[in-house]
């Protein structure tokens, strides 16, 4: 069983609503803490990036795109394992990705257990 570590949350960065309500439901019945922000603004201006264990997002959002976020969070050194998410992924996003440090590049649908999987994973770096 993953022990979160103390006062560390799963950050869900999506744009879509209903992709992100599902995503914390899925994630809050692992027993798991989660927070949700519809942007990665929103997620940079909330004073979270420091409170999160496993960072879940989306790659293409409105404004700064996942990749973006993890570029800002490496520069910030924030080292968060890191879970993408996408309907739209192709072998140069990927490895993009991959090598700004994401754990896992999960394109959509995904199945719930995997990501479960790739966060417990993650929560135990």
């Amino acid at each position: 069983m993953t022990a979160v570590k103390e006062g560390k949350v799963v950050a869900i960065v999506d744009d879509d609503d209903s992709v992100r309500e599902a995503l914390e439901a899925l994630i809050m019945t692992a027993g798991l803490p989660t927070l949700a922000f519809a942007s990665a603004e929103a997620f940079l201006d909330s004073g979270q990036p420091q409170n999160t264990g496993c960072l879940i997002t989306d790659i293409r959002m409105p404004g700064m795109s996942g990749l973006e976020l993890q570029s800002r969070l490496n520069e910030d050194h924030y080292k968060i394992p890191t879970i993408f998410i996408t309907a739209h992924g192709d072998e140069k996003v990927r490895m993009q990705a991959l090598r700004g440090g994401a754990v896992e590049f999960l394109i959509k649908p995904f199945d719930d257990e995997a990501l479960l999987d790739s966060v417990r994973s993650a929560l135990d770096r």
